[in-house]
């Protein structure tokens, strides 16, 4: 009897974990058809980045990724996803503020992400 209430117990903490801890960040392919671009976002702080598969001669390719630039970096605390247009040609996704609705859009330039700031 002892190892079913262990058990029961365990259970209930598992239930208590916080949601934070399910997942910190959301992951959106860039629309364009002919790039293989991933674009990440932190669903707290709204920071963007994104890496993409490079070929390399004679081997196996390279994952090349691009860090936060200007406007791509943490935003106010909020709850921030990726959008995609449906815009075949389209290479940055949208960063959307789930909360107060706010948008801005996301792409590679040079070597790092910029984002336009959010707006209405």
């Amino acid at each position: 009897m002892n190892l079913l209430r262990a058990g029961a117990v365990l259970g209930l903490a598992l239930l208590a974990v916080p949601a934070q801890a399910a997942s910190n960040f959301e992951f959106m392919a860039a629309p364009q058809t002919d790039l293989n671009r991933v674009y990440r976002v932190d669903k707290a702080t709204g920071e963007v980045a994104a890496c993409q598969y490079g070929l390399r001669e004679g081997g196996v390719g390279i994952t090349l990724c691009y860090r936060p630039g200007d406007g791509a970096g943490a935003q106010t605390p909020s709850e921030y996803g990726l959008v995609a247009s449906r815009h075949e040609r389209e290479a940055g996704v949208f960063r959307v503020d789930l909360r107060t609705g706010a948008m801005s859009i996301c792409y590679v330039l040079t070597e790092t992400v910029v984002c336009t700031p959010l707006a209405r």
